[in-house]
């Protein structure tokens, strides 16, 4: 199965049109005819079956036949990570935590951080193509870069974590998970948090948890946490 991706198609339409770039792809690339049958979501949990009407080089038309409610995480999983000083690994943690399941990402800016920037256009293609290749019909959201100390601030109803190294009290995060639950949860910079931003933190009632026994990268721990919140809820 292949699995395309239109943001805006809706439930109401009867068609389907790819870009230009998009319909030489199928064309050219994957070679398909009119008949053949095309799988395309538009990255909210809805799955559209249909089949070519007509393909060229510039243009390919779908002939809606079916259109598929998919069943969304039986969770809400936001993940708030530091920028990473490799630009390597923080899409390797982007598309391998979509593959895995995650609702939203905010990219945080924290004491230790040494990257204060990224190139959001391509991260959000590099999400396409995960959600893609997994065969997922969820796109999660990928929000504009914030500090912290301004992202603590805001209001949330979600259960509140923070993953670090420091030395405090910590609860395992796999046991303190609800299942079918809306959670957050925080991944420091090369280098951890700080004291006085966990401090901070705990102030906003993010609570202490601890990935494991053993000092993880920055982009691993963020892998550990997602597939973690994945396990709790199976």
């Amino acid at each position: 199965m292949q699995l395309f991706y239109l943001p805006d198609l809706s439930k109401e339409n009867k068609t389907a049109n790819f870009s230009k770039e998009e319909s030489k792809h199928i064309f050219k690339v994957l070679r398909k005819n009119i008949g053949d049958n095309i799988n395309i979501t538009n990255g909210k949990n809805i799955l559209f079956q249909g089949s070519i009407s007509s393909i060229s080089k510039n243009n390919c038309e779908v002939i809606i036949d079916q259109v598929v409610d998919q069943t969304p995480l039986p969770y809400s999983l936001h993940l708030g990570i530091s920028l990473l000083k490799s630009n390597d690994r923080f899409e390797w943690f982007l598309e391998k935590a979509n593959e895995i399941g995650i609702t939203e990402i905010t990219p945080l800016i924290c004491d230790r951080t040494e990257k204060k920037y990224l190139n959001e256009n391509r991260l959000n293609k590099i999400l396409i193509s995960s959600m893609k290749q997994s065969l997922k019909t969820y796109l999660p959201k990928l929000n504009p870069v914030s500090t912290l100390k301004n992202f603590i601030e805001n209001k949330n109803n979600s259960d509140l974590f923070i993953a670090h190294c420091n030395d405090s009290e910590k609860k395992a995060l796999i046991k303190s998970i609800k299942p079918k639950s809306s959670s957050l949860i925080l991944i420091g910079p090369e280098g951890d948090f700080t004291e006085k931003e966990v401090e901070a933190c705990n102030l906003k009632n993010y609570i202490n948890v601890s990935l494991g026994n053993t000092r993880l990268r920055a982009e691993t721990a963020g892998i550990v946490a997602c597939h973690t919140f994945s396990i709790a809820n199976m």
